[in-house]
C-alpha cells in the first residue's frame, strides 16, 4: 500500500506514514528488499522519531533511521 501511495504523489512529493516502529522497521525493509531475517538489523525506532527514504536509480535508500528528539524539558516533568 505505501508503493502505490508514493507512485500516485507528485514529483519531489513527501509521504507520512506513521505506524508503530515494527511495522515501520518491516515497511522499510520491505521497500529496501531485505530478506525479514535481516529487518532486526536496522534496529528500533525511538518514540517520536522517524525515517527517511528515497527512490533513486537503484530502488529504495534509507537516508536516515531513528532520527529526532524529544523536547527537553517536557513541561510537567521536572515537578
Amino acid at each position: 500500500m505505501v508503493l502505490e501511495h508514493a507512485a500516485g504523489l507528485p514529483d519531489a512529493g513527501t509521504l507520512v506514514v506513521v505506524s508503530h516502529g515494527g511495522t515501520i522497521r518491516t515497511t522499510i525493509g520491505r521497500l529496501l528488499g531485505l530478506e525479514s531475517h535481516h529487518w532486526e538489523g536496522l534496529g528500533g525506532l525511538s518514540n517520536c522519531c522517524w525515517s527517511v527514504l528515497g527512490e533513486g536509480a537503484r530502488g529504495w535508500r534509507l537516508l536516515e533511521h531513528n532520527a529526532g528528539t524529544l523536547p527537553e524539558p517536557v513541561l510537567g516533568d521536572d515537578d
